[in-house]
């Protein structure tokens, strides 16, 4: 299949975030493809158009290529064998099990609890779901996501318990949001994630995107997907 020089960017970006945790930057983009820095904003543009990739708030560097994150954010994921030393950031509780998913890895999820300041230490795999009653808070309907797509997930935060959840609601945001059990994000994200990184990823419809949500029970006007 003879893919848009935008889709070589695309992977490019995907495989150096998958084997070093970090994003290439433009210069790297255009050494390897050959291309004037010029041409690989043009191309980066286009991607971030497609919804495909999030660049800074200049517009000069990757921010994200979900699920990777290039930038410090609120949940950090290292690989359950110890021979494996590489590290990603994750952007929220959804991303993090998607990175997993992606990479069909093991993985340690380390993050805190919002409510409470606990420490929590998840280990999750494409078939390894987290075993406590974590719950997943989405702040904002899927419709509004990439309206400020980094904001969105920095608020999609990982709780200890639903309770936690419940009360961080009721003190920041009452009446706002959507709390889901843990391991259901952990299966949607198999779903939306596992193929991220594929040679033969196709970019999906939003009716294709929209069947994971109802099929977990995502559904109604929170879940409905612009």
């Amino acid at each position: 299949m003879q893919y848009p020089a935008s889709r070589r960017i695309r992977d490019l970006v995907y495989e150096t975030l998958a084997a070093e945790g970090r994003a290439p930057s433009v210069g790297e983009l255009a050494s390897s493809t050959g291309s004037d820095p010029s041409r690989v904003q043009e191309l980066l543009h286009e991607l971030v158009d497609a919804h495909a990739l999030v660049l800074n708030a200049q517009g000069d560097r990757i921010r994200m290529a979900h699920p990777f994150t290039a930038a410090p954010m609120a949940f950090v994921l290292t690989p359950v064998d110890g021979h494996d030393d590489r590290r990603w950031w994750g952007g929220c509780a959804s991303d993090s099990f998607g990175i997993s998913a992606a990479l069909k890895l093991d993985v340690r999820i380390d993050t805190g609890c919002p409510q409470c300041g606990e420490h929590l230490s998840i280990a999750a795999g494409p078939d390894t779901p987290p075993q406590r009653e974590y719950a997943v808070r989405f702040p904002r309907p899927a419709a509004e996501w990439w309206e400020d797509v980094v904001g969105t997930c920095t608020m999609i935060r990982l709780f200890c318990t639903r309770k936690h959840a419940e009360q961080w609601t009721d003190e920041h945001a009452p009446s706002q949001g959507y709390i889901a059990a843990a391991r259901t994000v952990w299966d949607l994200a198999q779903a939306w994630y596992g193929d991220r990184i594929d040679p033969d990823f196709t970019p999906r419809t939003r009716e294709h995107n929209q069947r994971p949500l109802e099929d977990r029970g995502l559904t109604g006007e929170f879940w409905r997907l612009p």
